[in-house]
């Protein structure tokens, strides 16, 4: 496959700076892939995995949040949040789901408390997901 520039940039740094044959996120409206000549874009980020692929090796990570934008062929990943498989800790994952699903259960759970519940719940399914290669 041709390559592409590819850049992964959070609020904490880059990421990945280098080229890629194939990039698939998880855009708000589904899943968005992109190859070497896709058409200029910009798309807002879901919550999901993303798939890189480099020198013919995938490699999976958790990405949440932020935008992707394709400009002359430069596709720049801007995730709010982004995580190797090989760098999520499963255990703290878990721990986090535990904690949305004790919040979720709860009978005097403000409506605030529950969205916020439901997004670290949804955040966690992910990471775990991405960790165990699922």
């Amino acid at each position: 496959m041709t390559p592409f520039p590819l850049k992964i940039v959070t609020p904490d740094g880059l990421i990945f700076d280098g080229q890629a044959e194939e990039l698939v996120v998880r855009t708000t409206s589904g899943d968005l892939g992109i190859l070497a000549g896709h058409i200029n874009c910009v798309a807002p980020l879901g919550m999901g995995r993303a798939t890189v692929v480099m020198e013919g090796k995938r490699r999976y990570a958790a990405c949440i949040g932020g935008m992707v934008s394709v400009v002359n062929g430069a596709v720049t990943l801007v995730p709010t949040t982004f995580e190797w498989a090989e760098s999520i800790d499963a255990a703290r994952a878990e721990a986090s789901l535990q904690r949305a699903e004790a919040i979720l259960h709860k009978k005097d759970t403000t409506d605030t408390e529950l969205k916020l519940a439901q997004a670290r719940l949804h955040r966690a399914l992910v990471r775990k997901s991405v960790a165990s290669g699922k």
